[in-house]
């Protein structure tokens, strides 16, 4: 082989692996801006406002009686002869719910009004003598001493009497405290009572609701707790008891210093099947608010916990926020500022920091086409 024609080769060896080294090397451009590009997900995006939007405060508390009111003894050291009612019993007003054993009340009651009678008839007599000794005195037949002794009997015997009929009224008042009646209407709740039992007075025997009605005691937070007010309607829910109705009876002036929250009281609609104790949620509807809003398909939970994905440039990042409220279509938020852009339609397969791609708003006009190369 000749010099010259191994210096040819030699120069088409080089441009074949110069070729082969180019081809490659743009191969892995390629590669690295498609990886680059496909980690870009299409998003649309919304702008967070300021709106007025119909809020609905949510508060959850204990049931409890509107007014609680505690049946006791008046007097005492009587058994308890009969019981007439139990707990779940609704009673009215002056209903007989226990009788004690009245015999010894009722034989001081026959005694006493003996003594009345004998005190009346003593009067009787005494007024008689002092007419009597008045017109001796008269006419000069009976001394001053002698009439003035008439009318101190005709005084003591008036006195008997008023303190008969009183030892007669007191034991008539015992004697209807034996029959222990309901001072109001309402449902008995709890029964301390039995049969047998020798009462003392003053002790507790029933407890019951006034009227059978019964009210939430809901705790707001001290940031709604302003937007509440006597009269709203409320929706009051139990898991155990289902659904009902009720209206924000009155809001208390005052904040729990440790928990931040405040109380309303809720009355509930009459036939409820809650009962005392049980533990509840209220919606409370408080009207139309100022609230800032996101649209709702923009918030997602991640942790348990809120947050919409934030755009700044073209990349995202997660911000937590507190839902106030929600419609299918907005939701009131707090700790995001209005004016930002929240990612929406897309939202969910986004992860911190992720780069992503505006979908241009619907309405809008596309961009314009490229004017074609003009020919020679």
């Amino acid at each position: 082989m000749s010099k010259t024609t191994r210096t040819a080769l030699n120069v088409g060896a080089m441009a074949l692996s110069a070729f082969l080294l180019a081809s490659c090397g743009g191969h892995g451009e390629e590669k690295t801006e498609e990886k680059a590009g496909g980690s870009r997900q299409t998003v649309s995006v919304a702008t967070v406002s300021q709106t007025s939007l119909n809020r609905t405060v949510t508060a959850s508390g204990t049931v409890s009686a509107w007014e609680e009111v505690p049946v006791a003894a008046e007097t005492g050291g009587l058994t308890a002869v009969a019981v007439y009612v139990d707990e779940g019993t609704y009673v009215r007003q002056g209903q007989p719910l226990v009788q004690m054993n009245d015999v010894l009340l009722r034989a001081q009651l026959q005694q006493q009004q003996a003594q009345v009678q004998l005190a009346q008839a003593n009067v009787s007599r005494d007024d008689a003598a002092l007419d009597r000794a008045q017109q001796l005195k008269a006419r000069g037949f009976l001394s001053q001493a002698s009439l003035d002794t008439a009318l101190a009997n005709q005084r003591s015997s008036t006195a008997n009497l008023a303190a008969a009929r009183a030892a007669l009224s007191e034991t008539q008042t015992r004697l209807s405290q034996s029959t222990i009646r309901a001072p109001v209407g309402g449902l008995i709740i709890s029964r301390s009572v039995t049969k047998g039992q020798i009462i003392a007075a003053g002790t507790e025997l029933f407890r019951m609701v006034r009227d059978g009605r019964l009210e939430l005691d809901a705790q707001v937070p001290e940031t709604e707790l302003g937007l509440v007010r006597a009269g709203q309607s409320a929706t009051v829910t139990s898991s155990e008891a289902g659904q009902t109705t009720g209206s924000v009876r009155i809001v208390t002036p005052e904040v729990n210093a440790s928990t931040r929250l405040g109380l309303a009281r809720i009355s509930l609609a009459p036939g409820t099947q809650l009962r005392p104790g049980m533990f509840a949620r209220a919606d409370i509807a408080v009207g139309d608010q100022p609230a800032t809003t996101v649209p709702t398909g923009a918030v997602l939970y991640r942790e348990n916990k809120p947050g919409v994905f934030v755009l700044n440039g073209d990349r995202v990042h997660f911000h937590p926020i507190t839902v106030l409220s929600r419609t299918d279509a907005q939701t009131a938020v707090s700790g995001v500022n209005t004016g930002v852009r929240v990612v929406v339609d897309g939202a969910g397969f986004l992860n911190e920091g992720d780069h992503v791609n505006v979908a241009p708003a619907v309405g809008a006009p596309a961009p314009a086409a490229a004017a074609p190369a003009a020919t020679k």
